[in-house]
């Protein structure tokens, strides 16, 4: 296999660890736990994982033996940076503790498990992929943990392959499904530990135990360079507004971060779209008075950060969508027999007066798309929306509308980008190597110290990695109950982007400053190598979060 140079260096990494981990552990107890809101259905849902404590670890300085285990590992979902150093924490951690363990990998998702797809991971297949970006070691896969069937088919090659650990590595969804396993594995006295590893991009998977899910800090790194790249370039040639989409399924800590490094001239966020009630009109309206008053100082170019989920924050097209998302999972079967050319008319007679307006109004494409692409959950795919050229053409005709009413003298000519495969797979920050490399280690270690339903958590991340705090969360203090595809379910709380928070406010506190002067940052490529201060520092988000 060809290697780059980048890569051949980068193999050789050693990422850190918290000094706990170093040696061998205890795991000191802290106090009991509850779920986050209603706590009586999910206990009653979660008999045998409920209010379990926090679990810090701490170095006992002895050596202890552990019999040899067999450990499974699962990927799921969309790539994030670091998945591979997860896997290599749980693979050393496991050698460590007796080096007759084994990890199995099962391939392409929970599917993997559900179809005993398998293989062995030994130290050479591993070795390959330390440090390196991307999920190929196994392959990923959105198959969804939900069925008892699945559950009993996963546990007879568990039984098989005499494996006592099983874990998966995955966002919000994946990790509920984790601690729904857990639960029914506890239940059944199968013996199977089940804990999870808090990945995604997006950046919505936190709490006080999980400050910040893995692939975030390198996957902001990499769409800030690209943004930083473009922001030269429209300071270079004055003549284009820059509409550039960010990955983020719902939250906007993406666009936020990514903000807070480049500092654009404006940057919508979809949770302060929601909290104003603002319609569309009003966000078209704002970027159009910027790009005006920009035109009155002679500045005809300019950059604008949009979150991929804002049409679902907008609340007339929540509402709209909500009623859809219902309409369409109850009326499946009737609306796939109606011609697509009916199916626009169809929609709008069966929707509530105020949508059928609303949904009416949109420009084809965007109704279309609303409708016709779902998700595997049934949702809209707000992805496949191109938010960023519906945005452009309405500045433009609000524009154009101003122009003859003499409140706008300039020109108008935008660009578009979308950046979100660019960043799921990048190399690994040295950031996203360790923490992901820690937290395959404290995996590894709550098993050791036989813990299920359990989320591995690696904190206290803007201090050097020696000085992190690893240990592990019950994934039921995460929970609440939530409306999916029309009935309640128990689901870990999306972490949205806090309008009281530090990273908001200190966006908030420069942004008309950043829309009126051309104060550009342009943060470069993601170091490796160099001064620590280039090479490991977390993301703006975090340092703010975290200042003490």
């Amino acid at each position: 296999m060809t290697k780059s140079a980048l890569q051949i260096a980068r193999a050789a990494y050693q990422p850190k660890l918290p000094k706990a981990l170093k040696s061998a552990v205890v795991a000191a107890e802290g106090a009991a736990t509850q779920s986050v809101a209603n706590q009586e259905e999910i206990k009653k849902l979660f008999p045998n994982t409920y209010g379990m404590p926090l679990i810090k670890f701490e170095a006992t300085g002895e050596s202890v033996s552990f019999p040899a285990m067999n450990v499974g590992v699962i990927l799921s979902g969309g790539q994030a940076p670091g998945g591979h150093n997860v896997i290599s924490g749980i693979f050393d951690g496991i050698k460590k503790l007796n080096k007759d363990s084994k990890l199995y990998g099962f391939i392409l998702g929970p599917g993997g498990l559900v179809d005993h797809n398998y293989m062995e991971l030994t130290a050479e297949i591993v070795d390959e992929y330390r440090n390196t970006g991307g999920f190929d070691i196994i392959g990923s896969g959105r198959t969804k943990l939900e069925e008892e069937e699945q559950f009993d088919k996963g546990y007879e090659i568990l039984k098989e392959l005499n494996i006592k650990a099983l874990v998966i590595i995955g966002g919000d969804d994946s990790n509920t499904n984790a601690c729904v396993l857990a639960e029914y594995y506890a239940a059944k006295k199968y013996g199977v530990q089940v804990i999870g590893c808090p990945k995604t991009i997006d950046g919505d998977l936190k709490n006080e135990m999980i400050e910040t899910s893995f692939g975030f800090d390198t996957a902001c790194k990499t769409y800030s360079e690209v943004i930083g790249n473009i922001q030269r370039d429209c300071n270079s040639a004055r003549k284009y507004w820059h509409f550039i989409k960010l990955m983020g399924r719902s939250a906007s800590h993406i666009a936020l971060e990514c903000a807070l490094q480049v500092q654009p001239n404006m940057c919508i966020i979809s949770e302060e779209v929601e909290a104003k009630d603002m319609s569309l009109d009003d966000i078209v309206a704002g970027i159009a008075k910027v790009v005006a008053d920009r035109a009155a100082q002679g500045n005809n170019f300019g950059t604008v950060l949009i979150p991929e989920g804002l049409v679902e924050f907008i609340p007339a097209m929540k509402r709209l969508i909500s009623e859809l998302n219902d309409f369409l999972a109850a009326n499946a079967e009737e609306f796939s027999q109606i011609k697509k050319s009916h199916q626009r008319d169809y929609i709008i007679r069966k929707l509530s007066p105020e949508n059928a307006t609303i949904y009416a109004s949109l420009p084809e494409g965007v109704a279309r798309q609303l409708s016709l692409d779902r998700d595997p959950h049934g949702n809209v795919q707000v992805s496949l929306i191109e938010t960023e050229k519906l945005l452009s053409e309405m500045v433009a005709t609000k524009l154009a509308q101003w122009k003859e009413e003499g409140k706008f003298v300039g020109k108008f000519a935008a660009q578009h980008h979308f950046f979100g495969y660019e960043g799921r797979c990048a190399a690994p920050s040295n950031f996203d190597a360790d923490y992901c490399y820690s937290l395959g280690y404290a995996a590894s270690a709550l098993i050791a110290n036989g813990k299920t339903g359990y989320m591995s958590s690696v904190r206290n991340t803007t201090a050097p990695a020696d000085e992190w705090i690893a240990g592990g969360v019950p994934i039921t203090m995460m929970m609440n109950m939530e409306r999916r595809h029309g009935e309640m379910k128990p689901v870990i709380q999306k972490a949205l982007v806090k309008l009281e928070g530090a990273p908001f406010k200190t966006f908030v506190a420069q942004r008309e400053r950043w829309a009126m002067e051309t104060d550009y940052v342009y943060p470069g490529p993601i170091q490796y190598f160099g001064p620590t201060e280039v090479c490991d520092q977390p993301t703006k988000t975090l340092q703010l979060e975290q200042a003490k």
